[in-house]
């Protein structure tokens, strides 16, 4: 069993340090190559076009097999290429690194000629790029507001993110057909548009990408039989004998074993580099029963499968994705997904790595070994499985969405934890907006001022706002200024997207698409929608707690104290700074601070909802998922009235404000339950917990769980971990590289992250 995996037997694939190619020929030539190609197919259809392209890619960009690999498949992406989800800072669809490209040039001894080629693709990408499209469609006004530079280190409210991302293909019926059978069926439709008159190129392209599929099998095949006739350990060659069969047999027939299934479901997803993996235990369950009831394989075996995936997956070194669904209402056949459920569970403890991001649907009435299993491991302080309360979840999603009660069934996070239906809806998250920068602006009349630059709309001095609800309809109307760019943008980037590509292999696993001949962003989904990223919901609501409070209820401070002091980041002003975080503050049960954030919350969620009314969209919503963008977009944020220094992290996600609960675990849980679930796609909820709880007062612990879960928590991202330990790892980090934690809708281990961020962590009451 594995409890510890070697580093010094692996390489990690990040997505923000792209490999160039290792072509013999040169470092560039595989990238050069794909340029030419699409400039050669660049007025043929745009499936056509993508087919040719993942042509050159592949098998060229798929890694090695590891010497512990019972699965074959890694993807090595190079600085030019193409993607349904974004790599690193690149954007969707055909993407290039332009300083990445230079700096491999400039480190190499390059003839003129040579060089102009590099030189003259990374100015056609600089025009071509998905990105680049979306950017040259926006309206002068949206150009005007919308950053165009990395939004990391930039100044602003808002910034789109030039992406795709969260893709949950239909992987049951790839395994019910096999790739032969997905090959019927795209002919079978290709016959019947020929015979109606209508476009068959999507389904051409479809072919072409199966063949290129199939590619990918025989490459892995032949790599095993390699691997094999080399080793001398014949437990090895064993496996790779039989991985090699695996391989022959995928390409040639739908998958008859655990094994065989797991290979074609792992390959596809990195073939179309898709990152999220839904219901696993609903399309992997009944494979594993079986294989288990005719003694194909013992609980072991299954389970040393599983561990190679799931290592497989933290290779991949995604950060946000790799999310793995199990438990939940509607699976066909629970009892058998249970099962698969558990082993999944197993595979995490044993499998000391920050990806999958395993997510747990339960309900009233799930088997109850399920949430056992789960507290387990998260006791052991692996921050999975993530608990999503059905019970609560359904309803909201029918609400939010607009969809069926069997539709909401169907639901799967992905990513940091936004929702969307698997297989047949989408909602990328591809913008963010900063609540607290746009409460900073506008008390400062429109500049920003930290850099002093204008900056949103002029809606008036602070002093001249005579009450509070003079300042909460500016900072509204600032918010919704910049919602309605952000609904504009999402709504451009897929017409975009639809135009560019077809994105086959989600088109081919995605409900209608094939049925209606369309590409998955050019009509063939059910449910287009889109999604928001919102920070700083707390700080900004605790913040305005504190101006209503001291400036327009007891005129404690005058308007000008108060900017002097924010302005100064409370240097000189400690007396103005305590009376700020003497205020009420969210967190702790206290309605004056509570309902102040559910009116932040009602009124960013409900007008990004109502974006659906003015855009082409199925729905638009906010996503409350704050990854450890909470700390770096601080960077960029001024002082601000709950007390907090300038540049330092805000909240995470739906939390109160690092130190703020000062009531106790039951307060903290009774305010974060208040605000709806039913008016957003996603919401991320972290706690972190001594292990103490987990060990001597487990009994307390469920049932803290079970009244939070009962009341309305629609979801719980759990740390367990000592504050000793972390301040240890943080002086020592060698000795600590054990320690995970969740650092928004993603986990990490401790010792790598950035220390403003483990900052942050650290100072997030323990419980």
């Amino acid at each position: 069993m594995i409890t510890q995996d070697s580093k010094q037997t692996r390489r990690r694939v990040k997505v923000d340090q792209l490999a160039p190619s290792t072509s013999p020929t040169h470092p560039l030539e595989l990238e050069l190559r794909f340029t030419e190609t699409f400039q050669r197919y660049q007025d043929a259809p745009v499936a056509l076009r993508e087919a040719k392209c993942l042509q050159v890619l592949y098998p060229e960009i798929l890694g090695p097999i590891y010497e512990e690999d019972l699965v074959a498949g890694r993807i090595e992406p190079r600085l030019v290429g193409f993607s349904p989800d974004e790599w690193g800072s690149c954007a969707f669809g055909y993407y290039h690194l332009p300083k990445a490209i230079r700096e491999v040039a400039d480190s190499l001894p390059l003839d003129p000629a040579f060089r102009r080629k590099v030189d003259e693709m990374i100015a056609f990408w600089d025009e071509h790029s998905t990105a680049a499209r979306v950017r040259a469609a926006y309206p002068p006004e949206m150009a005007k507001y919308l950053p165009s530079d990395d939004w990391m280190n930039t100044y602003g409210i808002a910034f789109p993110l030039y992406r795709l991302t969260g893709a949950n293909v239909d992987y049951g019926k790839l395994l019910r057909l096999g790739i032969p059978g997905l090959r019927r069926e795209v002919t079978e439709r290709r016959e019947r548009a020929a015979a109606e008159g209508s476009p068959v190129d999507l389904f051409d392209g479809m072919l072409i990408a199966l063949d290129v599929l199939e590619d990918a099998c025989r490459h892995y095949e032949a790599e095993a039989l390699r691997e094999a006739e080399a080793t001398s350990d014949p437990q090895r060659r064993s496996e790779l004998e039989k991985l090699a069969d695996t391989l022959a047999n995928i390409h040639r027939e739908p998958p008859q074993t655990f094994h065989e299934a797991i290979q074609l479901f792992w390959l596809y997803s990195i073939v179309g580099d898709v990152r999220n993996h839904g219901r696993m235990d609903v399309y992997l369950g009944d494979f594993l029963s079986r294989d288990l009831a005719n003694r194909e394989i013992t609980e072991d075996e299954a389970l040393r499968l599983l561990q190679s995936v799931w290592r497989l997956m933290a290779d991949r070194a995604t950060r946000v994705h790799n999310r793995v669904i199990i438990g939940g209402k509607g699976r066909p056949n629970e009892a058998d997904a249970d099962r698969f459920a558990l082993l999944a569970m197993e595979a995490t403890r044993t499998v000391l790595e920050a990806e999958p991001q395993l997510s747990l649907r339960f309900y009233k009435g799930q088997h109850p070994a399920l949430m056992q299993k789960a507290l387990e491991v998260i006791g052991e302080g692996r921050t999975y499985p993530i608990l999503y309360n059905d019970d609560v979840n359904l309803p909201a999603i029918q609400a939010a969405f607009g969809f069926s009660p069997e539709e909401a069934e169907q639901y799967v996070p992905y990513g940091c934890g936004e929702y969307i239906l698997e297989h047949r809806s989408f909602g990328t998250p591809s913008g963010v907006i900063n609540l607290l920068k746009a409460l900073e602006v506008t008390l400062h009349n429109g500049v920003d001022p930290l850099s002093g630059r204008p900056m949103g709309l002029a809606l008036g001095e602070l002093k001249d706002f005579h009450t509070f609800e003079d300042l909460w309809q500016a900072y509204t109307r600032q918010v919704e200024h910049y919602v309605d760019l952000m609904a504009q943008q999402e709504a451009i980037e897929y017409e975009v997207a639809g135009r560019e590509a077809a994105y086959l292999y989600l088109s081919m696993l995605y409900d209608d698409c094939m049925e209606l001949g369309k590409a998955i962003f050019s009509g063939g989904i059910r449910y287009l929608g889109g999604t928001l990223e919102t920070y700083g919901n707390t700080n900004t609501a605790d913040s305005l707690t504190a101006i209503k409070k001291l400036v327009y209820e007891t005129g404690k401070l005058t308007p000008d104290e108060l900017l002097a002091a924010l302005d100064a980041d409370f240097e000189g002003h400690a007396h103005t700074r305590r009376l700020l975080q003497d205020a009420p503050k969210y967190g702790n049960d206290d309605d004056r601070a509570d309902e102040m954030l559910l009116r932040v919350h009602n009124h960013v969620c409900n007008y990004t909802r109502s974006q659906r009314e003015r855009t082409p969209l199925h729905s638009y919503l906010v996503v409350i998922i704050n990854n450890s963008a909470n700390t770096l977009m601080g960077r960029w944020t001024a002082a601000s009235a709950d007390g907090r220094r300038a540049r330092t992290p805000m909240n995470n996600g739906n939390a109160p404000s690092s130190g703020n609960d000062r009531a106790g675990v039951t307060a903290m849980l009774n305010s974060i339950v208040k605000p709806s679930p039913a008016i957003h796609a996603g919401a991320v909820q972290n706690m972190k917990f001594s292990p103490e709880l987990f060990t001597n007062r487990r009994a307390e612990l469920e049932a803290l769980l079970d009244t939070y879960f009962d009341l309305g928590g629609a979801q719980a991202m759990i740390t367990v971990v000592s504050r000793g330990d972390l301040e240890r790892a943080m002086e020592d980090p060698e000795h600590y590289q054990h320690i995970f934690v969740r650092v928004g809708g993603f986990s990490a281990r401790f010792v790598t992250l950035p220390r403003d961020v483990q900052r942050e962590i650290l100072e997030r009451t323990l419980y």
